[in-house]
């Protein structure tokens, strides 16, 4: 049987930015991956209105191309408040993500980093957490934290655990399809310096794979591995 694989994102664009050569890699190696975001990703541009249907169509047309690209399994989409995380109590968001763990029975999960500056990003990852407790018939088994352009490297010292990673992930021969997916959300990319430009994100993949003697990487911070 395939590996099962689930990644638990807040953002449609988190996944690709974060993870997305990890996936490109393992999907083409066999694994089923599946993706899920948890909130809608643009109601904060206008947070005094209903989120407009047309552009959050677009996101989520977007999020399903880089899917295909990426070649995942499949893609869900939840609908909880853009940048509102914190008002939503933690056990609803533990417990849709325990529902889509139940669903998957994904045996690795990878899910944000706890010291990201995006609130959501952060309530996510502490979701997660919870619904990841290592108990008896539990099917996670290892647990990584991805780091997110724009986000996890602009928290200051001090304000929140700084991201230190312990886990690398070869994706020299998947970083054209990372690239390819970003391309897919074209409308979230910035220009080149803002650490989410094209040019950026490769960077960073080119800088974490020079640190491991790699060609390019993805970072991560192993939370739990168990064997």
């Amino acid at each position: 049987m395939a590996e099962r694989i689930l990644i638990l994102a807040a953002h449609s664009d988190d996944e690709a930015l974060g993870c997305g050569g990890t996936i490109a890699r393992f999907s083409g190696e066999g694994a089923e991956v599946h993706i899920a975001f948890l909130a809608d990703g643009i109601g904060a541009r206008a947070p005094d209105v209903v989120p407009d249907p047309m552009a959050l169509q677009e996101r989520r047309a977007a999020a399903e191309a880089a899917a295909y690209i990426l070649g995942a399994a499949s893609v869900s989409f939840d609908d909880l408040p853009d940048n509102r995380l914190d008002c939503i109590p933690l056990l609803e968001i533990t417990q849709r993500i325990e529902a889509l763990i139940a669903r998957y029975r994904p045996a690795t999960v990878f899910t944000h980093h706890a010291g990201d500056l995006n609130i959501d990003h952060r309530r996510v990852h502490q979701a997660v957490v919870t619904a990841c407790r290592p108990q008896r018939g539990h099917p996670v088994r290892t647990l990584l934290c991805f780091e997110v352009p724009s986000s996890t490297e602009w928290q200051p010292p001090g304000s929140g655990t700084a991201f230190l990673p312990n886990w690398f992930i070869d994706i020299g021969s998947t970083l054209d399809k990372k690239l390819a997916a970003l391309d897919a959300y074209a409308a979230e990319l910035r220009d080149w310096p803002h650490p989410r430009s094209r040019q950026g994100v490769e960077h960073l993949a080119r800088w974490r794979g020079a640190c491991v003697g790699y060609e390019a990487a993805e970072a991560f911070i192993l939370a739990r591995c168990l064997r």
